[in-house]
C-alpha cells in the first residue's frame, strides 16, 4: 500500500484554544513531526476574505485608502473584506465591493487565492475581478471610514514598486490580474 502523506507533513497530536476573539481564533497545536520528534505550532485561525480588483469602464481600477490600527497609520489597498459565516465568496466580494466603495459589477472572474501569512495563520484570501461597474451609492458598515480613489494600472504598478502599496493581498491581486487588465 502506497503512502500519499507528504513528508514534510506534521500531524497534530492534539489542539487547545488560547484566545478567542471577534475575528481571530488563536489556538496551541502540539504536532508530530516528520522524524517523530513532537513540538509546539501556535498560530491563528480566520475564516477567510475576499479581494476584488474593480475596473471601471474607463480601465481605472478602484483603490481605497484605510487606517489600519496594528501598523498605525493608512493604507492604499484593493476593497477587500472578511468571508462571513456561510457566505459564498463571489457573494462576499459582492457585497464588500458595493459596501466599500458603492460600486456594483455585471462581470465577475475569479483569479485564484493567496495565503498571505502562512507561518502563523490558516488565512486565505480569495481574488476576483469585477468588471462592468456601475454605482449606486456606498453603504459603509458602522465602524468602517475610508477613501475611494482610482489608479490607473501602470499607476498601480508604480505605487507598489515605490512603496506606496505594501499591502500584500494588493500586490498579489493585481500581479493576477495583470494579464487580464493588459489585454
Amino acid at each position: 500500500m502506497q503512502d500519499d502523506r507528504d513528508p514534510l507533513e506534521e500531524v497534530p497530536v492534539d489542539s487547545e484554544p488560547v484566545f478567542q476573539g471577534v475575528l481571530l481564533d488563536v489556538r496551541r497545536d502540539r504536532v508530530r513531526l516528520p522524524d517523530g520528534k513532537l513540538t509546539t505550532r501556535e498560530y491563528i485561525r480566520h475564516p477567510g476574505a475576499t479581494v476584488i480588483v474593480a475596473v471601471l469602464p474607463d480601465g481605472r481600477l478602484l483603490f481605497e485608502r484605510q487606517f489600519r490600527y496594528p501598523l498605525g497609520r493608512a493604507f492604499l489597498e484593493l476593497p477587500a473584506g472578511k468571508i462571513d459565516a456561510g457566505e459564498e465568496l463571489l457573494a462576499c466580494a459582492q457585497r464588500e465591493l458595493r459596501e466599500e466603495t458603492g460600486y456594483e459589477a455585471d462581470t465577475w472572474t475569479y483569479l485564484g487565492v493567496t495565503h498571505p501569512c502562512i507561518g502563523y495563520s490558516d488565512e486565505r484570501i480569495e481574488i476576483f475581478l469585477a468588471r462592468d461597474l456601475r454605482h449606486v451609492g456606498h453603504a459603509l458598515d458602522d465602524e468602517e471610514f475610508l477613501e475611494v480613489l482610482t489608479l490607473g494600472v501602470d499607476e498601480a504598478i508604480e505605487a507598489v514598486h515605490d512603496g506606496r502599496i505594501t499591502d500584500g493581498k494588493t500586490i498579489a491581486a493585481l500581479f493576477l490580474a495583470l494579464r487580464a487588465l493588459k489585454d
